[in-house]
């Protein structure tokens, strides 16, 4: 059974870190309460330091800066590329990481999920898009202050980091948008 579900970023319930150093507020998940039992969850963290990064052992992340002037992450003792905003960096959840902010606080986008129960796929369009999905979960997340997205007949209109949630997926989905959004495609292994 299919499900069409759209979260509003108004909605989202603020949870703490798991190392205690900020806050998270939660878009969605697949399963499990507060920071355990998930097979892939998305978040949107409050970054207003630099500092270390709560570890999740036995998941891989995907984070990307959303708004501010970026950061670089030292992962495992090696110093990424400056992230700026839209630009997507993976990385193990067991790494050793902390961030180091580039000019102020920052808000980031988070793809959590563990890779023995899930297949991910992240990307960032803008613009016209059309494109086809068979993953058995589709979010649409939009950056922009308007966005339409549609799936198959249904259409939804998303405001700014309001998320479309399609779950329960068997067939191949015909999607289109027509602003900056990041579609996150999640398929069970």
């Amino acid at each position: 059974m299919s499900s069409f579900n759209v979260l509003r970023a108004r909605d989202y319930p603020r949870m703490p870190w798991k190392n205690g150093g900020g806050s998270t507020e939660e878009i969605t998940r697949d399963v499990g309460i507060g920071l355990d039992g998930f097979g892939w969850r998305l978040s949107i963290a409050d970054i207003g330091e630099s500092g270390g990064f709560s570890t999740f052992a036995g998941y891989e992340r995907i984070i990307t800066v959303l708004q501010g002037d970026g950061m670089t992450l030292s992962v495992d003792g090696q110093v990424t590329r400056p992230l700026l905003p839209v630009e997507p960096f993976a990385f193990s959840g067991e790494s050793r990481v902390s961030c180091t902010l580039l000019g102020g606080p920052i808000r980031d986008f988070n793809l959590i999920y563990a890779p023995t129960r899930y297949r991910a796929r992240l990307q960032w369009l803008d613009g016209e898009q059309r494109f086809f999905s068979d993953a058995g979960t589709v979010l649409v997340f939009s950056v922009s202050d308007a966005l339409e997205v549609k799936v198959g007949n249904t259409a939804a209109q998303l405001g700014r980091h309001d998320c479309l949630q399609f779950d329960g997926n068997s067939g191949l989905l015909d999607i289109s948008s027509n602003g900056a959004c990041c579609v996150i495609e999640l398929t069970a292994r």
